[in-house]
């Protein structure tokens, strides 16, 4: 199995390879040349198997000869040994036809510990093997950065440094990366918002010679690896609801599009996944454009869902690379036209091709407090703001027959005050991180300004 990029001007990679490289140094992103594909039967035969057993039947194909199967089926059960439900990813009715996928089950408290988890010992394996060391720079909107300190924490071969916009992000997202007292991981909260933090992590992977001096390595969702993580639990759930042999939708909260883009790549290997809804709050880039075709920033809101405020969402560009049937060249010029003017126009074929599977959503801040407060008391449940958001959007997007399923993407307890204000219940932290409000916390304050951060990741990171 190769990996191209999505401007066709990189050379192809191993999985090995794309998972160590991160972004093409074209400034693509990387995907599998052919997408995998499982018959009926194979769908079918996940039924009541276990999570890890999944994982490794949907993401083995993809792996080719980086690891042997033992080397990967142990990968998968060191990075799902420390969720709290055997489940992983339990699926529970919320309404008749309507679904909560709860992905909140792991150390973090958050969806993106399913890739982040995995990647870790991705990375730990790959490492070892080889000797080498690498500096993992990321940006956070709030949930990845947790994670991915969460993952590498105290690895002898990684040094980690995550950009988090100051200000932008919840207490409890923040104390998550700023308590970590183990010396290899840096926690840093930049001046502006996410799509700054993310574009000074592109331009760090942009300019080789800091890359190469470095080693540098990205744990974003340009990251290949982290988005085929993400496919596994859109197998498990419909599966559960009676795929292949009923097609199921789902709803998607969504800010940079890597978990949604997770669910078109199930649905390409055979997942009967009818429609992907992508619920946005305030912060509406994407909806605008699936429904009028024009993809323009216009400015970031603060919101009370601070993980999808965010108007440069790098995982559209896969989204964009598909629907303009792999053709790097155009990609390129959609991406030099938002780089130059702000934004870009879709032909009249892109945007029908992305209907043929996406459909969307926005929704308000008092739309989301209301929806917070109206499951609370219809459903007894409590939701964060983001997974509201998803319910909401769904909703208005249901069709009879077929199982709606929203993605939970983080635990309540990580938006306390957004929680509070809506449903007059305050969540509480679960046991692992009751005493999160009284760890000390390190913070490095830096400005949006790439040789600064530079500057600071070379005299950090060890050689």
């Amino acid at each position: 199995m190769k990996y191209i990029s999505t401007r066709g001007a990189a050379p192809s990679l191993t999985f090995e390879e794309a998972m160590l490289t991160g972004l093409a140094r074209d400034g693509g992103l990387y995907l599998p040349e052919r997408i995998p594909q499982l018959s009926k039967e194979e769908i079918a035969g996940f039924e009541g198997l276990p999570y890890e057993e999944v994982a490794f039947r949907v993401m083995r194909p993809y792996i080719g000869d980086a690891f042997t199967d033992d080397e990967f089926r142990g990968i998968i059960a060191r990075a799902y040994e420390g969720f709290a439900v055997t489940s992983r990813a339990p699926l529970k009715q919320l309404a008749p036809g309507h679904f909560l996928l709860e992905l909140f089950h792991g150390p973090t408290l958050a969806f993106k510990d399913f890739a982040m988890q995995l990647i870790g010992q991705l990375f730990e394996a790959s490492l070892k093997r080889s000797g080498s060391r690498v500096c993992i720079v990321g940006a956070t909107s709030g949930d990845t950065g947790s994670a991915a300190i969460e993952a590498f924490r105290g690895l002898e071969a990684v040094d980690v440094f995550i950009l988090y916009p100051h200000g932008r992000v919840s207490e409890v997202q923040r104390r998550q990366m700023t308590t970590p007292s183990e010396a290899n991981v840096h926690a840093l909260a930049i001046d502006g918002h996410f799509d700054d933090a993310q574009a000074r992590v592109k331009d760090m992977f942009n300019d080789f010679d800091f890359r190469d001096e470095v080693r540098l390595a990205g744990v974003n969702s340009i990251n290949w690896a982290r988005v085929l993580a993400q496919v596994v639990y859109y197998f498990t759930a419909a599966v559960s609801l009676g795929a292949p042999h009923r097609a199921v939708s789902f709803t998607v909260p969504t800010g940079n599009f890597g978990d949604i883009f997770a669910g078109y790549i199930a649905r390409a290997m055979g997942l009967p996944v009818e429609r992907l809804v992508v619920a946005t709050n305030q912060n509406d880039i994407l909806h605008r454009c699936l429904t009028t075709g024009e993809y323009r920033v216009s400015g970031v809101s603060p919101s009370i869902s601070p993980s999808m405020d965010i108007e440069v969402s790098s995982n559209f560009e896969r989204a964009l690379f598909m629907a303009l049937g792999r053709d790097g060249r155009a990609v390129a010029q959609l991406m030099d036209e938002l780089k130059g003017s702000g934004g870009f126009t879709l032909s009249q074929g892109v945007r029908e091709a992305l209907s043929e599977v996406y459909d969307s959503g926005r929704v308000s801040e008092d739309e989301t407090r209301a929806e917070i407060a109206r499951q609370t008391r219809e459903a007894a449940e409590l939701l964060c703001p983001h997974t509201a958001v998803g319910t909401h959007v769904a909703e208005r997007h249901r069709r009879a027959g077929v199982p709606m399923v929203t993605l939970a993407t983080a635990h309540p307890a990580k938006f306390p005050d957004a929680v509070e204000e809506a449903a007059g219940v305050r969540p509480p932290l679960p046991p692992h991180m009751a005493d999160l409000y009284e760890r000390p916390e390190r913070i490095t304050r830096v400005g949006n300004d790439l040789g600064e951060i530079e500057a600071l990741i070379k005299e950090r990171c060890v050689k």
